[in-house]
């Protein structure tokens, strides 16, 4: 009996058909998985690049951020010496020109290309205050900055800087009577002795504000301000002064009821004064 592959003469053919066929269907599924891994690949590109770059943005503007931060505590310096300098004469701040103070040591040009929201507009210092008693400044500066990136575009971010600073009014003078005796610090007509110089009751944090917004300010007792009988005649001005614990607006920052006489006396000589509640325990 003659084999198959001798009796056909395609049979051969058919062999390198058949193999053919076969390296045919191994290409397709390997051009199918390699074409697979490419589209793999390039969604991963068009996911990563972007967020790359928005990486790479938030740091330079994170960078920005604290040169604003910087530059606006540096205005703030030279604003606070400038005021420190009129303190003796004028125990008040006046916000307005704390701002422009801070503005000209920038530069207007600065602050109106940064990412602070209104520019050289945008600083304000209305919380400043100013203590007549220890001429110690509260310099507050609040601003607000804009990061331009879609994922911050919902609303600015609010800033504050803060700083201290002791007024150009000589220092003061702690102790008297004798070595181990207690001072206290007492008030012209008060009812209670101090044991801390620096008491929130002693200390006139006077600041200005505009009339209209009188209304809607509360001392720290959440008391209303009411017209102070020495100096409001006829009407209020368009700027008043109010301090942290009074309970009186005024028109003139001379004002008697703005005046307060310390005195420092021992301990054993403040017969009949009960002692403050805040720094007499």
């Amino acid at each position: 009996m003659v084999p198959y592959k001798r009796r056909n003469p395609l049979y051969p053919i058919s062999l390198k058909i058949q193999y053919f066929r076969r390296r045919f269907q191994r290409f397709k599924r390997a051009s199918f998985c390699l074409s697979a891994r490419k589209g793999v690949i390039t969604v991963e590109a068009a996911l990563a690049v972007p967020l790359f770059f928005l990486a790479v943005l938030a740091l330079f503007y994170m960078i920005e951020v604290m040169s604003i931060r910087t530059i606006i505590r540096s205005g703030m310096q030279y604003a606070a010496k400038e005021a420190a300098e009129d303190i003796y004469l004028n125990p008040v701040v006046t916000p307005g020109s704390l701002e422009a103070d801070i503005v000209s040591s920038i530069g207007g040009e600065r602050l109106e290309r940064s990412i602070v929201v209104d520019g050289s507009s945008g600083i304000h210092c209305e919380k400043s205050r100013m203590s007549a008693i220890t001429g110690i400044l509260e310099l507050r500066a609040d601003y607000q900055i804009r990061l331009p990136i879609p994922v911050f575009l919902a609303s600015p971010i609010n800033m504050e800087e803060s700083m201290r600073m002791k007024g150009w009014n000589g220092y003061t003078r702690f102790g008297l009577g004798q070595e181990n005796e207690e001072t206290v610090y007492v008030t012209e007509n008060g009812m209670v002795f101090h044991r801390d110089y620096h008491c929130n009751y002693l200390e006139l944090s006077i600041r200005m504000v505009p009339y209209s917004m009188v209304d809607d300010l509360r001392n720290e007792s959440q008391g209303k301000y009411h017209a102070c009988e020495r100096c409001v005649h006829g009407g209020a001005a368009s700027e008043v002064y109010i301090t942290e614990y009074g309970e009186r607006y005024h028109n003139s920052v001379s004002c008697s009821g703005l005046k307060r006489t310390i005195y420092a006396i021992p301990l054993t000589e403040a017969v009949g004064k009960g002692a403050c509640s805040k720094c007499g325990r």
